[in-house]
């Protein structure tokens, strides 16, 4: 593993994530060479499957789980032998005896649902011209993402409804979600798409809720969130496989301590866990997928500060699927979708206040799926037969300060706290559906922002590394020039340049979720720091 100093890499690449290896697929493709050092015992980062419980043969998507912004595209490019299945419901909100089925192959048992819960169509009809609305921002912003960075007056061109411009780029979210619709339940299952991984409210003037909104409603330009087939290994496994297949090395269980550069010439060096040996390699060009303050860590420079994370995460094995007190919905369709826990608008708004004083929400919000319902090949035939089915649980509100003073025993009461409100809409304790492992536990695991951090390096748990930033260049003349600059003082943590992917020094790009136009399983950041460097090699 041991390599010499002075050997020459067209491109060193920091971290083997699923962007991590998107680049390495696409430079290696080009004719680079390309290393790529992982710091864990193997590559995938936070889109991996796992059989997380003992002797059981469920292979779960641990961290990430669901797919919505990676452009066919990528795919296409670079031979990938994965496929997504869409969900055929798009989600489910218990309220009190009844709920809201939202069906996505079946407009007319939508229609019937909203009638169901709210007692009229108005809501419905609403829902209709505001997804609509949505459709179409997606199909023209989404394109772009794998294009260099339009200014924000291009965008605003492209989009071409100054309607849609204002009520997403503009306003505070809650404002178009409480003109739109009537219903507490409806506004609360339209605003979680703004708060998944990020911790604010419908109001804040700052805009993050729209930002996250937005990458929410765009993907595949028509803003479905699909299923993995395989799991989310499946995706990164093909990826490195890809990446392999074009000549990139990987080597794994290789830490980067630090990056030197002078803006030509680059050296990382590492650290094998294998050896504790510390190794320097040489490269044209570094390409780092690691959130923006891990990356200011490496290079010497000056920390932003850290991010913060805000969701519970909850991996579970059920013998059965529980029964619902909606006797009216099968729970095979309500868990297929967005099971909704505790999501109606006003909850929200109170848990998130309750959170933003230092203290764990009364009824934390949570957001639920099956991913064997859509594709049982994750567990094992002989598992599947036995009517088995996964759960995923993506608690929102749940802010890594919480968990400072005693993070485990936070952990156990917010997970309680989460887990009565879901109780509280079935019609049997979910405790009775677990499967247990080999070894007679429970199959539930849950991580929060802090173990998020230190398993697969998401600064304060913040699964987008950062706030989310626009789709657009901020000031496009001044970033090329600082991209071109680089140098002492240059602030290498925001990203900037023709495709976002910049960072002040001339030969080092971000290709992670901290990108502009990064967050989610998206790939986009891993291929827009390649054709950067691909660019700047002409």
């Amino acid at each position: 593993m041991d390599l010499p100093r002075d050997a020459q890499h067209d491109a060193v690449i920091v971290g083997g994530g699923h962007n991590g290896l998107v680049a390495a697929a696409y430079l290696a493709r080009a004719g680079r060479s390309v290393l790529l050092l992982e710091r864990l015992p193997a590559t995938g980062g936070a889109a991996v499957s796992t059989r997380a419980f003992t002797g059981v043969d469920a292979r779960l998507s641990r961290y990430s789980y669901l797919v919505s912004l990676l452009p066919r595209k990528i795919v296409d490019d670079l031979g990938l032998r994965f496929a997504v299945r869409r969900r055929g419901i798009s989600s489910y909100t218990p309220h009190r005896d009844t709920g809201l089925l939202v069906d996505a192959r079946d407009t007319a048992r939508t229609r019937e649902q909203f009638a169901r819960l709210t007692g009229s169509e108005r809501d419905f009809e609403a829902w209709q011209r505001f997804y609509a609305m949505t459709a179409h921002v997606a199909r023209r912003v989404f394109p772009t993402l794998t294009e260099p960075l339009p200014t924000r007056a291009e965008l605003e061109r492209k989009v071409a409804d100054p309607a849609a411009w204002e009520a997403l780029f503009e306003r505070p979210l809650g404002e178009t979600v409480e003109a739109a619709f009537a219903d507490d339940t409806v506004r609360g299952v339209v605003l979680t798409d703004a708060l998944i991984g990020t911790f604010t409210h419908a109001h804040d003037p700052s805009l993050r809720q729209n930002r996250c909104f937005l990458y929410h409603v765009i993907g595949g330009g028509t803003g479905d969130w699909d299923v993995p087939i395989g799991g989310m290994g499946a995706f990164t496994d093909a990826l490195a496989d890809a990446a392999r297949s074009a000549g990139a090395r990987i080597v794994t269980g290789a830490e980067v301590t630090s990056i030197a550069t002078d803006g030509r010439v680059a050296e990382v060096a590492y650290e094998d866990a294998a050896t504790g040996r510390t190794h320097t390699v040489a490269a044209r060009d570094v390409l780092v997928n690691a959130s923006p303050h891990a990356l200011a860590g490496l290079l010497g420079a000056p920390r932003p500060p850290r991010p913060e994370g805000a969701q519970l995460k909850v991996n579970m094995l059920l013998r059965r699927l529980p029964r619902l007190r909606d006797r009216a919905v099968d729970p095979a369709d309500a868990f297929a979708g967005t099971f909704h826990v505790a999501e109606g608008y006003r909850q929200l708004q109170t848990a998130y206040e309750q959170a933003a004083a230092g203290r764990v929400p009364d009824a934390p919000p949570s957001e639920i799926y099956c991913h064997s319902l859509t594709d049982p090949s994750i567990l094992s035939p002989e598992l599947a037969a036995t009517g088995a089915h996964t759960l995923t649980l993506f608690g929102l509100h749940a802010p890594a300060r919480l968990f400072a003073a005693d993070p485990e025993g936070t952990k156990r009461e917010l997970l309680a706290a989460t887990l009565a409100q879901l109780d509280a809409v079935l019609d049997e304790p979910l405790a009775d559906c677990l499967a247990t492992d080999a070894d007679g536990r429970p199959c539930l695991e849950a991580k929060s922002p802090l173990d998020l951090e230190r398993e697969v390096g998401l600064p304060g748990g913040h699964i987008f590394h950062r706030d989310l930033s626009w789709p657009y260049a901020q000031a496009p003349d001044a970033a090329d020039a600082a991209d071109e600059a680089g140098g002492p003082g240059t602030d290498v943590t925001q990203a900037t340049g023709r495709w976002g992917v910049g960072t002040g020094c001339g030969n080092v790009f971000l290709c992670g979720a901290g990108a502009v136009r990064g967050g989610g399983v998206s790939g986009v950041p891993g291929h827009n720091a390649a054709r950067a460097v691909l660019e700047k090699a002409r």
